[in-house]
């Protein structure tokens, strides 16, 4: 895993010095709106694909490892909506992608014929007439010395729109359902849940919905390895950023505590900047905790449960990634003009404990998009080998093509690859190597494997 060490320290050659100050060494000003996004040329300009999927730099190269209706080792065809997706070391030349299919009950009539009669005793759900839900994960394995997919899989079936998730240190994926869909008609359980994958699963996995992490429109969750606490993002445009801190470390399923994130001595803080600048860019803010009773929320509250508390509210909180003592998460239309932002966590040096207060976390604006050209309704997210955040857009208008996007420790922002064809890229995630960045086009799906010189980066 690559670590916030590696994202301060990169090539690029700018340290985080100091985390009371500003990031770039600018003060923050009164100004109306966030300062526009810096600029570098990273890897150069994108060059045209011949076969018209996707545009990368000179000396990067994709290939398509896996797509919609490819036939599986299970037989079963590729599901489509591929979008988070987790990579895992299984050996020195193989790894484990844990791949999420977004999959809601109103897509059966675009799934293939087999998948439209598949019936589970593992499913965690079917409809009444015993078709299991299509949502769920699919796991490949790779191996990086031959360039060759050598096993594909069901591994979760019967849940809904697995959005995002998240890697955990103990070697599992953790699956989120963007649903709060409630037993009735024809579906015979609720849904909102979170589900454990792991990478060692040779088949479908037993369905065991993590309830006390919460039932919501869950979106992704990054564990800190130090203490087992795992952080949830939430897609709403009020969502709540979230915690859980479980009762036994490394065993989500033993139950915990979940809370929501309150900016201290600002009850109700708004981080969206939609009407008003409350979050200046790389201002620092001391943050504290609030327990969220009844998480399993069978009136889909909880946020409005932990802003009535004073939380703070966030828009739309999609990817995150944890490095070493920090994490990043997207807010993909949060900013003056709705166009993304990207929030920093410092965790407390007694996070979780009674000692907390007195040495609080911090949360800090680190990017905010005022040009759709640069950064557009950001993502998934993860971190390259020269420690820069690559986040994948999520925007579909005729006007821009969604992108790979590059961030740098000093906040400048870079095109690392433009998807031609009409989707979004997901999931995207680098082999434990560094050599392979993994990253699915959303519908129809192709999981593609791209290398190329990720050290070769400019800054002119």
């Amino acid at each position: 895993m690559i670590s916030r060490r590696h994202f301060m320290f990169g090539i690029a050659g700018t340290a985080f010095a100091g985390l009371s100050l500003s990031l770039l060494g600018r003060k923050v000003s009164a100004q109306v709106t966030n300062p526009p996004l810096p600029t570098y040329s990273g890897y150069g300009p994108l060059l045209t694909d011949p076969n018209r999927l996707l545009d990368l730099p000179e000396g990067f190269s994709y290939q398509v490892i896996s797509q919609f209706e490819d036939r599986m080792s299970d037989g079963l065809p590729v599901p489509d909506r591929a979008d988070g997706m987790g990579c895992f070391k299984l050996d020195d030349d193989r790894v484990v992608l844990i791949r999420n299919h977004e999959l809601h009950p109103k897509h059966f009539d675009d799934l293939p014929e087999k998948s439209k009669t598949y019936t589970s005793d593992k499913a965690y759900d079917s409809f009444s007439n015993g078709i299991a839900l299509p949502g769920g994960t699919s796991n490949l394995i790779y191996n990086l010395k031959t360039q060759k997919l050598e096993q594909e899989f069901l591994s979760l079936i019967g849940t809904i729109r697995n959005c995002s998730g998240g890697i955990t240190p103990w070697g599992t994926w953790l699956s989120c359902e963007e649903s709060v869909a409630k037993a009735g008609d024809d579906i015979t359980r609720d849904h909102g849940y979170i589900f454990e994958i792991s990478a060692n699963a040779t088949g479908l996995v037993e369905p065991k919905p993590l309830k006390e992490m919460g039932r919501f429109n869950h979106e992704a969750a990054a564990v800190d390895p130090q203490t087992g606490i795992v952080y949830l993002t939430e897609d709403r445009g009020d969502s709540l950023f979230y915690r859980f801190i479980p009762n036994a470390p490394g065993q989500l399923d033993k139950g915990g505590q979940l809370q929501a994130m309150v900016v201290m001595h600002l009850p109700k803080f708004d981080s969206r900047n939609w009407s008003n600048l409350t979050m200046p860019i790389e201002k620092w803010f001391d943050v504290e905790w609030i327990n969220i009773n009844n998480p399993e929320a069978p009136e889909d509250d909880l946020r409005i449960q932990g802003y009535d508390k004073g939380a703070a509210v966030f828009a739309r909180g999609e990817g995150i990634h944890w490095g070493d003592h920090e994490l990043y998460f997207c807010c993909t239309n949060g900013g003056s003009q709705k166009l993304g932002q990207i929030m920093r966590y410092q965790p407390s040096v007694h996070e979780g404990t009674k000692d907390e207060a007195k040495s609080p976390g911090q949360i800090q604006l680190f990017l905010e998009s005022t040009d759709k050209s640069l950064y557009n309704f950001g993502d998934n997210l993860t971190v390259a080998p020269n420690g820069h955040l690559i986040v994948c857009e999520d925007q579909y208008t005729a006007i821009t093509s969604n992108h790979l996007r590059g961030v740098t420790p000093d906040g400048k922002v870079y095109d690392v690859a433009r998807i031609r064809v009409q989707t979004e890229p997901a999931g995207a995630c680098f082999s434990p190597d560094g050599s392979t960045l993994f990253v699915n086009l959303y519908s129809p799906t192709r999981t593609l494997a791209i290398t190329g010189p990720w050290q070769a980066f400019k800054t002119s």
